[in-house]
């Protein structure tokens, strides 16, 4: 009898949001976390201690994209892993996988701000490792295949990836849906798509001049695609305690599959 995996999900907010962490979650299969993305600071750590998150259990972290509330996070991970491995504490290696324009980047950050004592383990124990569009890497007990979601900001890649109980499971980044990526998020059981904002909030945030959609958007996406299961989060924090209400209430116009609008926090059986 096979475990269930859970979705972790650590933060569901967008960049500016401050009553709720940047969006960032983790596969949970058996006692080992396939992690993507930390955010964008420090609250990582006390959100992972929260969810009795075992760092040591950690040991493939995807990174999207470069942007500060997806990378950032990501200094705090190479820093508390290098401490813990140099305390004995931390078993074997960290893979972070990104496309190959990040591993510049990451690297550069973590020189410039991490002790050369726990820098050094980049290269050592702590491996940036390059993905390509469309290639498919050996993570766990997944096969994941990365694929680039063509973004009109930053460059951005998803993943999609099959659950050990067959179901497809696909994020698709914090970009709205490019039809180019049909092949990888079509026939998905599970769809991760950011929601900046309700429909009907769409004057005030002004989510299709940053490249966002809205709950309605991306309802009507997994409507068409008939995605059993559809997750939004990347989203504004200006009504947190109403968020999941009124998201599900607009989203059930548009979608007629499960919907999901996690806090932070929450763990979803997959």
């Amino acid at each position: 009898e096979m475990p269930m995996e859970e979705l972790y999900v650590f933060g569901t907010g967008n960049a500016q949001a401050t009553r709720c962490y940047n969006t960032c979650f983790a596969i949970k299969g058996g006692d080992e976390y396939f992690m993507v993305d930390a955010g964008g600071g420090n609250g990582i750590l006390r959100i992972l201690e929260d969810m009795n998150v075992d760092l040591c259990h950690i040991h493939n972290i995807f990174v999207t994209h470069e942007h500060t509330d997806h990378i950032m996070g990501i200094v705090w991970m190479v820093r508390m892993v290098a401490a813990a491995m140099k305390k004995g504490k931390y078993e074997g290696e960290l893979q972070i996988y990104c496309h190959q324009g990040l591993v510049d980047t990451i690297s550069t950050i973590c020189r410039l701000t991490i002790q050369g004592k726990f820098y050094k383990m980049i290269g050592s124990r702590i491996f940036l490792v390059p993905v390509e569009d469309g290639e498919t890497v050996h993570i766990l007990d997944y096969d994941v295949t990365f694929f680039d979601i063509m973004s009109t900001k930053a460059k951005q890649f998803g993943f999609t990836t099959t659950l050990k109980n067959g179901r497809r499971f696909t994020c698709a980044g914090d970009e709205p849906y490019n039809a180019e990526c049909r092949p990888y998020v079509e026939g998905s059981d599970w769809l991760l798509h950011e929601a900046f904002c309700l429909y009907r909030d769409r004057e005030i945030f002004e989510p299709y001049e940053k490249h966002h959609s809205t709950v309605k958007e991306a309802c009507e996406l997994a409507e068409e695609l008939s995605i059993p299961n559809l997750v939004l989060w990347h989203t504004e924090d200006k009504h947190l305690a109403e968020r999941k209400s009124l998201y599900t209430a607009e989203g059930r116009e548009y979608y007629h599959g499960n919907l999901l609008v996690p806090d932070d926090g929450e763990i979803i059986p997959l």
